[in-house]
């Protein structure tokens, strides 16, 4: 396919990828070191330099982020401090013990549990945060010890790519052998090659839901563990007594961050029925109000879908939910889509993800009925309910089916730093988390001596 400038539709050029040589050879070189014979202490040292250079290199990354994407650099510059966060964290988890740990038995003796890694890993990320997602599961897989190959989306391969020269450069200098880290580019087929290769022993995959299944069958067929999250239609829930100006700033936000390609992005605006309109109105007057334009200036609030194709299936998604449309008032360049919401369309129509700033709004007449429009999809990860009554909204909460639920707040930040990031459903499987995606990268050996009794000894 053809590359474009998201902010002005003009075509880049071809999406370049890996050859099948190319990819054989970086997967015979993973497979040939195994793992990084590096004690864990020292692994930190390495990440920690990462950090740093990382660190220094963001401002670069972030910019080249926003370019390949459209998404504007008031938006991948906070994200940004996942870059070097990530390897300071895995960094700390690494020093704190959490590869190793003892148990006693009741003669006294210890049982030691190691946790080693898989062997190689592979690592795909999407397109909407690509350099943010390689950051966090690269930083992870370094740290449990895994050769890891990276592919970041062929849409968007540019911060990831600068990314990875600062990866290596400093693995390089720490004399690390060259297979630890590698990066391929490509589409499907690339990823393909990598996933369904016996030697890859753990794959760590974000994307959508097609691609999430084509790698779980992969991985199944190796017996080998998986990591997906492939997005969500998250739900909304006003409660009767939420404060409407709060519930139109947070679905505002939740329409529009990342340019509204986003997996906790909002899916279903939930609202007392007879107030679907007004809320709707409310939403759009807010969004009304940001500001258009090209991605690389930093009064830009909103900007363009990534490429004009997707534009193109956001619209026909848009359109197939057959309700009212309200449509903000914005316009932009390039292949900016003006947000909008759909009043009166079937809940049946409203089930799948649209990933891009389109969302459907629900009147409900008893909290049972708003529940049940929240849960009334496959997927399950991210929820929001909104409401004066805390206490009551938490219990809400509590009945909504997804891997995060956040009460009277919408950020794109986790509720905090050391919980996991679940996800239900077709939204993926296996967990993410600062802890987690350390873990998943790792397999425990149990290592202890049981003083030689036998169950049926005669002596």
């Amino acid at each position: 396919m053809d590359l474009e400038n998201p902010a002005t539709g003009e075509v880049t050029g071809p999406a370049l990828g890996s050859s099948r040589a190319g990819v054989k050879e970086a997967l015979a070189a993973a497979d040939a070191l195994g793992s990084w014979d590096l004690p864990a202490a020292d692994r930190a040292d390495v990440l920690d330099r990462i950090a740093a250079a990382v660190g220094a290199a963001a401002p670069e990354i972030v910019a080249l982020e926003s370019r390949a994407t459209g998404v504007p650099i008031r938006q991948t510059t906070p994200l940004g401090m996942i870059l070097a966060g990530a390897f300071a964290l895995a960094a700390g988890q690494l020093r704190a013990g959490i590869l190793t740990s003892t148990a006693t038995r009741e003669d006294g003796r210890e049982v030691l549990v190691e946790r080693l890694p898989w062997g190689p890993a592979a690592c795909l990320v999407p397109w909407n945060a690509p350099a943010p997602m390689a950051a966090h599961k690269v930083a992870n897989a370094l740290a449990a010890g895994c050769p890891t190959i990276l592919k970041p989306s062929e849409y968007a391969p540019y911060g990831t790519e600068r990314l990875a020269e600062v990866i290596d450069t400093v693995l390089r200098e720490a004399g690390a052998p060259a297979a630890l880290f590698q990066l391929l580019h490509g589409g499907a087929a690339v990823g393909s090659q990598i996933v369904s290769d016996p030697r890859i022993r753990a794959v760590s995959f974000t994307g959508g839901l097609g691609g999430g299944r084509a790698v779980a069958a992969a991985c199944a067929y190796d017996i080998k563990p998986v990591q997906l999250e492939l997005g969500g239609n998250n739900a909304l829930i006003a409660l009767p007594d939420a404060d409407e100006d709060a519930v139109a700033r947070a679905a505002a936000d939740l329409l529009t961050t990342l340019n509204g390609q986003w997996c906790r992005a909002l899916g279903r605006l939930i609202v007392p029925a007879g107030r679907e309109e007004a809320v709707a109105a409310a939403v759009l007057a807010r969004i009304d109000g940001l500001r258009t334009g090209d991605p690389a200036d930093e009064a830009t609030d909103y900007g363009p879908l990534i490429h004009s194709g997707h534009r193109a299936t956001v619209v026909k998604a848009r359109d197939d939910l057959r309700g009212t449309l309200f449509e903000s008032a914005l316009t932009g360049p390039g292949n900016t889509l003006a947000p909008s919401l759909v009043v009166g369309a079937d809940p049946a129509r409203t089930t799948d993800e649209i990933f891009g700033p389109v969302a459907a709004v629900h009147g409900y007449q008893t909290v049972d009925e708003a529940v049940a429009l929240a849960n009334g999809t496959r997927y399950g990860l991210e929820g929001y309910v909104f409401g004066a009554d805390e206490e009551a909204a938490l219990a809400v909460a509590k009945r909504v089916r997804a891997g995060e639920v956040k009460v009277n707040g919408s950020s794109i930040m986790s509720l905090h730093l050391f919980t996991p990031r679940p996800a239900w459903g077709i939204s993926g499987y296996s967990e993410e988390g600062t802890a987690e995606t350390l873990l998943f990268f790792t397999n425990p050996r149990v290592v202890g001596v049981e003083n030689g009794f036998a169950l049926h000894s005669r002596s």
